[in-house]
């Protein structure tokens, strides 16, 4: 179980490591700015959404240290800049791009996420 004031703080020092308002940062993740209110006053929970979207946004941030503050932040110890929404190496974007687009029934692929054995993943869209 999460305990939501530890991660309100642990939010709030990744908020303030990336100089960024409250509002910024929401806009940054692509989130109401309410969420963030919320979540840094304890009224709400994090949803998975939510910090996928950190996580996917913000390469320094560790999955397990946001969550319950093991681990490192920055995980690198240095000052990186967000991270753009595309492949990080060209291998992984060419077997993405291999996929059939289009599925049964007129289903198209929205999103794939690769887990990593570390605890870190990646996050593509379309």
């Amino acid at each position: 179980m999460i305990n939501t004031d530890d991660f309100a703080k642990r939010l709030q020092k990744v908020i303030d490591y990336y100089s960024e308002s409250a509002s910024s940062f929401a806009d940054s993740i692509g989130v109401q700015r309410s969420s963030i209110s919320h979540i840094l006053s304890g009224r709400n929970k994090p949803s998975l959404d939510f910090v996928l979207k950190i996580l996917s946004t913000y390469p320094d941030v560790e999955l397990y240290w946001l969550l319950n503050g093991k681990g490192n932040f920055p995980s690198q110890g240095e000052t990186v800049e967000k991270k753009d929404q595309t492949p990080a190496s060209n291998e992984i974007e060419e077997k993405i791009n291999s996929l059939p687009k289009k599925h049964a029934e007129g289903k198209s692929i929205e999103r794939i996420v690769i887990f990593y054995s570390d605890g870190s993943f990646e996050n593509f869209q379309n």
